[in-house]
C-alpha cells in the first residue's frame, strides 16, 4: 500500500466531498480497488533535514555544523557551492577528521545558470544539500545499506520501494550487487555510462543516483517519450540523492590509482526531497518559498501567486533571490561590483525588477528577511538574530539601485530611440549586454521594453556577450584544483607527538619519530640535506595556524653541535607537528635532541597575536557586533587583520578602536588560558576565531573582561608587555572585507619615530619653527595657494571672454545653418563649456564647435540651439562624428556634448569634419 496518496489526491479521483479524515479516505479507496497501500508521510523541511542528520547520527556520524557560504583558505571556489566542498580537507588527506563519519545540511550557492532561476521548477541560487561522509571508514555495503534503509524504512522517509530507481555505473557490478542485496528489484536499477564523478586531479569514483517516480500525470514528456526513463530529460522521474563511491585518484599525469583510503561522498538536495513529502509540483510549492511567496503578494499591486501562470516567475525569483542574498549577507559577503559581492548585487536587482512587473514601486527585499528567518530558524537561529543588520544591507542596496534603474532605463530608452532612427528592427545585442552588466537589467525585461517599440533584441549577439564574460570569470579564477591528491604517507603516520610551546621553548630529550626525505620514510639523513620533514615526541615549535605563523630555531644532538634549522612548521593531516628542517649534520630516527625555538622571534609573534585579540573585540565595540574576522595573519614584525564591514571605517572610528586597544595594554590586564570542552568554553562567552579547526578540548584566551575567544596560539602573560599598539594602514580588500595592519611594542615606536622625522622634514619645508605648528603653517600655505587658484579662475575667466568677443566674430552658413567652429586657446574643457554657456546666451549662431590644445591633449565642445534640437539635430551626434579626427571619443545631451583626444594636430579636420557633416544634413 503505497502510492502517494493524500486526501486532496483521492478526492480527485474517487470522491469530490470532504473526507472526516485521511485514514477514511484511505479505507475509502482501499474498499474500491481493493489495493491496500499507505498514505506517504507529510514532513515538514525541518522535520526532513533533521530526520536525515539524526538517521545517521544513529550510524555513528558526527553531525557537523553549516559552514559559511563564503569559503575559507579556497581560491578555487566563489561560494560554497555543496555539502563536499566543505569537506576536502578532509578526502585530499591533508587533514584526518576526529570522527571519519560526518553527516551535514551544508547550505550552498550556484550561480552559473542564475538565469533560468524562477523558470524551471528546481532551480535554485540557495539551496541545502545534505549529506553523508566516509574518510576512509564505510565504503558501498554501508553506504548502499544505509541509504535504502532512510529512504524506504517505516521510522524514517518510509517510501515506496516501487516509486524508487537507481542508477549505477556499468562497470560498478560492486554497486549493483548492493543495492541488489539491499532489497531494489533488478529493473528498479539503471546502467548510466556518465555515472562517473570526476572533477579533475584528485578523489574520483562511479556513483549511484537515486530518482522518485511522481507518476505520469506529473511529467512533461508522453509516456512513450525516449526520455521518459529514470536519469531522462523529464519531470517525472525526479533525482534526489546522488552517493559517490571515491575509489579513484586521479593523477597530475592522467590516470587512475586506487586510493589508499576509500571514501563515501553523498549529496541530497532537500528542497528537492521536500517537494516530494509536501506533494509540489515544483520546489517552490513547499514550506521552504511559499511563506516568502505569500508576504511578496502582500507586498505586490494585488498579484496572487499561482504555479504555471505569467506572474509566477517574478514570484519565483524573488523568493529564491531573498532567500540567496539574506544567507550571503549573514555570512558576510556584501554587495559590490565584483566577485561574491558583484553576485549578490546582481540577485537584489533582480529581484526588485521582478518586484516592478509585480506593481511594487518602492523597497521591498529587506522586509522579507524576517520571513526568511523564520522559516530556517531551527537550524539556522542566527539569521534572526542578524535580521535587522541583513535587511539594512539589502535597504540600502535597493535605495541605491533607483538611483541607477532611473539611468539605466534612460539608457534603454535612447538605445530604443538610437536604434529606431537607424532604421534597424533589432536592438544590438552588445547594448542589451551593457544594459545588463552595468545596470542589473535581465535580457528579458530588455527585451519586453523594446517588443513595445516593435524591435526585438539581437540574443545571439547577447548570448556572445555573456559567454565572453563567463570566460574572464573562468580565467580569472584560481588553477588550483578543488581536491588536491592524497598524500598517502603522512596520512599513514599515526605517531603521537605533543606540543609543549605554550610554557617552554626549548625541549631537551626529544625524541625523533618519523623522518620523511623526498616522500620516502627514512631512518637516517645525509650529512647535508636541503628539506627534510621530521616529527617529535614532544616539540617546543608552533605549527601554524589561525593565522600565527611557525615559530622557527634549532635542533641540537646528544654532543651539543646544531645539526638542523627548523624553517617551517604545520599540522600533519593526524595532527602531529610536522617540522620542516634544513639539516646540516645527521638526524637519526630514534636518536634525541635539543630543541629550541627563536625566543625573540617567538616573543614579537605572542604580542602581535594577543594584539589581534584585542583589535578584533574593539573593532566590535567601535562599530558593531556585525564586524567578524574574515582572516588574519601573525607575523613577528606586524599584524594584519581582515574584517567584514559595510562601508569604509572613518577616521574617527579608527582613533577610537586604536585608543580602546592601548587603553587595554596601559591598564596591564593579565591574560589567562585555561583549558576546557567546547560547551564550557560557550558558555563561558568565547568566540570563535576564523578558520580555527577546534577538538572535544579547546583552549580559551581571556583578557580581562573585555575579550574571550577560542585560541590555540601563543599570548602574552599580561598586556602590558605589548607596550604600545600603532595602526599603520586600513583600507578595503574586497566585497565587504576591510583590513587594518597595526604594529605593536618595539615596531610601534620605530614606526612612530619614523613619523616624527617626516613631520621634522616638512616643518623644514614650511619654515615652521616648531612642530606643532606645522598645521598652522601647511594651513596658511593651503591658504596662499587657494587665493593664487582663484586669481588664477579669474585670469582665465577674462581671457575666456576675449577669445569669445573674437571667436563669435566668425560665423559661417552652412546649408542654411550658422556655424562657429573656432579653436580657442583657453586652459582646457572647463573654460570652452564657460564659452559656451557665453554663447547660450547671446546665441549668435545656430551650432558652435569650439576646440582647444593642451598639454599634447585636444578637447571638443559642440553646442546646438534649442530649435536645431527640435528639428532633430543632437549635439552628441556631430561630436561622435568629429571626435575620430583627434583620436578620441565622447558624448552628452542633444543640446552640448563634449570630447577628449590625443591629437590636437586633428583639430583643424575635426573643424573642417563638422561643416561636412552639416552639410549632410
Amino acid at each position: 500500500m503505497s502510492e502517494w496518496l493524500t486526501t486532496t489526491s483521492l478526492q480527485a479521483k474517487w470522491y469530490r466531498g470532504p473526507w472526516p479524515s485521511l485514514q477514511a479516505a484511505v479505507l475509502f479507496f482501499v474498499s474500491v480497488t481493493g489495493d491496500e497501500r499507505k498514505v506517504m508521510k507529510e514532513l515538514t523541511s525541518s522535520q526532513v533535514r533533521q530526520m536525515y542528520l539524526d538517521f545517521f547520527e544513529q550510524h555513528g556520524h558526527k553531525i557537523m555544523p553549516s559552514a559559511s557560504l563564503v569559503p575559507v583558505d579556497d581560491p578555487t571556489l566563489l561560494w560554497i557551492n555543496s555539502g563536499v566542498a566543505t569537506m576536502k580537507k578532509y578526502f585530499d588527506g591533508s587533514v584526518v577528521p576526529d570522527n571519519p563519519r560526518m553527516t551535514s545540511s551544508q547550505k550552498s550557492i550556484r550561480t552559473n545558470d542564475i538565469e533560468n532561476v524562477g523558470r524551471t521548477a528546481r532551480h535554485h541560487t540557495l539551496f541545502e544539500m545534505l549529506g553523508n561522509f566516509s574518510v576512509g571508514d564505510y565504503f558501498k555495503h554501508d553506504a548502499v545499506h544505509w541509504a535504502w534503509e532512510l529512504l524506504t524504512g517505516e521510522q524514517w522517509f518510509d517510501f515506496d520501494p516501487e516509486k524508487l530507481y537507481i542508477t549505477v555505473y556499468p562497470k560498478d557490478t560492486d554497486a549493483k550487487a548492493e543495492w541488489l542485496d539491499a532489497g531494489v528489484k533488478e529493473d528498479h536499477i539503471v546502467e548510466a555510462e556518465d555515472n562517473f564523478w570526476d572533477i579533475g586531479q584528485g578523489p574520483s569514483g562511479p556513483d549511484s543516483e537515486i530518482f522518485y517516480d511522481r507518476g505520469q500525470e506529473m511529467n512533461n514528456v508522453a509516456e512513450d517519450d525516449p526520455e521518459n526513463y529514470p536519469g531522462g530529460e523529464n519531470e517525472r522521474y525526479l533525482e534526489i540523492w546522488n552517493i559517490v563511491f571515491s575509489q579513484f585518484n586521479h593523477t597530475p599525469e592522467g590516470t587512475y590509482e586506487p586510493l589508499p583510503h576509500k571514501n563515501i561522498d553523498t549529496g541530497m538536495g532537500l528542497e528537492r526531497v521536500v517537494s516530494v513529502f509536501q506533494h509540489a509540483r515544483t520546489n517552490f510549492e513547499t514550506d521552504l518559498f511559499l511563506p516568502i511567496i505569500r508576504a511578496t503578494e502582500q507586498l505586490s499591486d494585488g498579484k496572487k501567486y499561482e504555479a504555471n501562470k505569467n506572474d509566477d516567475v517574478s514570484f519565483k525569483i524573488i523568493a529564491d533571490h531573498a532567500r540567496a542574498v539574506t544567507f550571503a549577507i549573514g555570512d558576510g559577503a556584501l554587495p559590490s561590483n565584483e566577485g561574491r559581492g558583484y553576485v549578490i548585487r546582481r540577485l537584489i536587482r533582480r529581484a526588485i525588477l521582478n518586484g516592478k512587473k509585480l506593481g511594487i514601486n518602492e523597497a521591498f527585499l529587506y522586509k522579507l528577511v524576517p520571513v526568511v528567518g523564520e522559516i530556517m530558524k531551527s537550524h539556522y537561529p542566527a539569521v534572526l538574530e542578524q535580521a535587522d543588520y541583513i535587511a539594512g544591507v539589502i535597504h540600502s542596496e535597493e535605495d541605491r539601485f533607483n538611483v541607477t534603474l532611473d539611468t539605466g532605463l534612460s539608457l534603454l530608452n535612447d538605445t530604443i530611440a538610437a536604434t529606431k532612427a537607424a532604421g534597424k528592427t533589432q536592438l544590438d545585442g552588445a547594448e542589451a549586454f551593457k544594459l545588463f552588466d552595468t545596470y542589473g537589467f535581465p535580457v528579458e525585461l530588455t527585451t519586453e521594453y523594446a517588443g513595445d517599440e516593435g524591435l526585438g533584441v539581437d540574443q545571439d549577439g547577447f548570448k556572445s556577450e555573456m559567454e565572453k564574460q563567463r570566460a574572464r570569470a573562468r580565467n580569472a579564477r584560481s588553477s588550483a584544483k578543488s581536491m588536491g591528491v592524497q598524500r598517502a604517507l603522512l596520512t599513514d603516520i599515526k605517531s603521537v607527538s605533543k606540543y609543549v610551546g605554550y610554557n617552554q621553548l626549548t625541549v631537551e630529550n626529544a625524541k625523533l619519530l618519523d623522518i620523511i626525505v623526498d616522500e620516502k620514510l627514512v631512518d637516517q639523513t645525509d650529512d647535508n640535506v636541503d628539506s627534510a620533514e621530521v616529527i617529535f615526541d614532544m616539540t617546543p615549535f608552533y605549527a601554524e595556524m589561525g593565522g600565527q605563523v611557525a615559530d622557527t630555531g634549532s635542533i641540537v644532538d646528544e654532543t651539543g653541535h646544531q645539526v638542523a634549522k627548523v624553517t617551517d612548521v604545520q599540522h600533519a593531516p593526524n595532527g602531529q607537528n610536522l617540522h620542516t628542517v634544513k639539516v646540516t649534520g645527521k638526524l637519526v630516527k630514534g636518536a634525541t635532541y635539543t630543541l629550541t625555538v627563536d625566543a625573540a622571534r617567538h616573543s614579537k609573534i605572542e604580542k602581535n597575536h594577543t594584539a589581534t585579540h584585542l583589535l578584533d573585540q574593539s573593532l566590535r565595540n567601535v562599530l558593531g557586533t556585525h564586524t567578524a574576522q574574515a582572516g588574519s595573519l601573525v607575523e613577528p614584525h606586524y599584524l594584519r587583520f581582515d574584517f567584514t564591514h559595510f562601508g569604509q571605517v572613518t577616521s574617527e572610528d579608527l582613533h577610537k578602536v586604536e585608543q580602546m586597544v592601548n587603553d587595554q595594554i596601559f591598564a596591564e590586564i593579565p591574560v589567562k588560558t585555561v583549558e576546557t570542552d567546547i560547551e564550557t568554553a560557550k558558555k563561558m562567552g568565547a568566540i570563535a576565531m576564523f578558520s580555527e579547526k577546534y577538538g572535544k578540548r579547546v583552549r580559551v584566551v581571556s583578557v580581562g573582561d573585555f575579550n574571550t575567544e577560542f585560541c590555540g596560539g601563543d599570548h602574552v602573560s599580561n598586556t602590558n608587555e605589548l607596550g604600545l599598539f600603532k595602526i599603520v594602514s586600513e583600507t578595503g580588500v574586497g566585497a565587504g572585507v576591510r583590513r587594518i595592519e597595526a604594529v605593536t611594542a618595539g615596531d610601534a615606536f620605530k614606526f612612530l619615530n619614523d613619523e616624527e622625522n617626516l613631520l621634522s622634514q616638512t616643518a623644514a619645508l614650511v619654515k615652521a619653527p616648531q612642530l606643532k605648528e606645522v598645521p598652522h603653517r601647511v594651513e596658511a600655505l593651503q591658504g596662499e595657494v587657494k587665493q593664487l587658484e582663484s586669481d588664477q579662475r579669474a585670469l582665465q575667466a577674462k581671457m575666456a571672454s576675449q577669445q569669445a568677443a573674437s571667436a563669435f566674430d566668425n560665423i559661417e552658413t552652412v546649408n542654411g545653418t550658422s556655424l562657429i567652429a573656432q579653436q580657442v586657446n583657453v586652459a582646457g574643457m572647463g573654460q570652452l563649456r564657460q564659452l559656451a554657456d557665453d554663447w547660450k546666451q547671446k546665441l549668435p549662431s545656430d551650432v558652435l564647435v569650439l576646440a582647444t590644445a593642451n598639454e599634447g591633449k585636444a578637447s571638443l565642445l559642440v553646442a546646438m540651439a534649442p530649435d536645431q534640437v527640435k528639428a532633430g539635430r543632437k549635439a552628441g551626434d556631430l561630436i561622435k562624428a568629429i571626435a575620430p579626427a583627434i583620436n578620441g571619443g565622447g558624448g552628452g545631451r542633444p543640446d552640448m556634448a563634449q570630447a577628449g583626444g590625443k591629437n590636437p594636430d586633428g583639430i583643424s579636420e575635426a573643424l573642417a569634419q563638422a561643416k561636412t557633416w552639416l552639410e549632410k544634413q
